[in-house]
């Protein structure tokens, strides 16, 4: 790698950044795929487990560099792992410090969880899709508020779909995009809101039978 593409080697935490990185990424992608493809997934694995801000510029890049129907699943195979590492670390070391600072939050997931047990599946797929909660309280607050590791992981690797896969679209034209573009980012949250409702349509059935 020469020098001068050495220094776009790092983790992404703004939209030139990204650029930079995917074109060094596509540099050496043809000649080292699976390397691009592993070590993206792992840095990927890595933010989402600590937290770390930058996992939706690495979903751009996967859009730059592959094809949808590779990109997607590794994008939701990378974040529901990732995600569950994040899980486990709360299960094991934070469920002290959580209560401590977020005791009424805390309270009131716990509340909804146990009304939604029978249909928590559907449930932790909407919180995915929808910007209700943060991803980040998602993760920490689950193991402590009883979600089941395997539907959280479930949950998030089918909720995140929707949402990454407007981002790898996008992603397909980065080297046109700036910040952002209104009109798409409207487009988009109509598009989630839709899937949102759909997800919750076994919710709402069960609770009426």
């Amino acid at each position: 790698m020469r020098k001068e593409e050495r220094q776009h080697v790092k983790i992404p935490f703004n939209i030139n950044e990204a650029k930079a990185l995917a074109t060094v990424l596509n540099h050496y992608k043809e000649n080292h795929y699976w390397i691009v493809l592993m070590g993206l997934t792992l840095l990927y694995v890595f933010l989402q487990t600590f937290m770390i801000p930058g996992a939706i510029l690495l979903t751009l890049i996967y859009g730059f560099l592959f094809p949808a129907w590779v990109a997607l699943p590794v994008v939701c195979l990378a974040c529901a792992t990732g995600a569950s590492g994040c899980y486990m670390l709360s299960l094991l070391v934070g469920r002290r410090i959580i209560r401590a600072n977020f005791p009424e939050r805390i309270q009131q997931w716990t509340e909804k969880v146990e009304e939604q047990r029978d249909n928590l599946l559907n449930f932790i797929i909407f919180l995915r899709i929808t910007p209700i909660l943060p991803n980040w309280f998602i993760n920490i607050a689950s193991p402590i508020i009883g979600v089941p590791l395997s539907i959280f992981w479930l949950g998030t690797f089918i909720g995140v779909a929707p949402p990454s896969l407007l981002v790898i679209q996008a992603g397909s034209t980065l080297n046109a995009m700036t910040s952002s573009s209104a009109s798409s980012s409207y487009t988009s949250l109509i598009i989630l809101a839709i899937i949102a409702l759909v997800s919750l349509i076994p919710v709402f059935y069960r609770s009426r039978h």
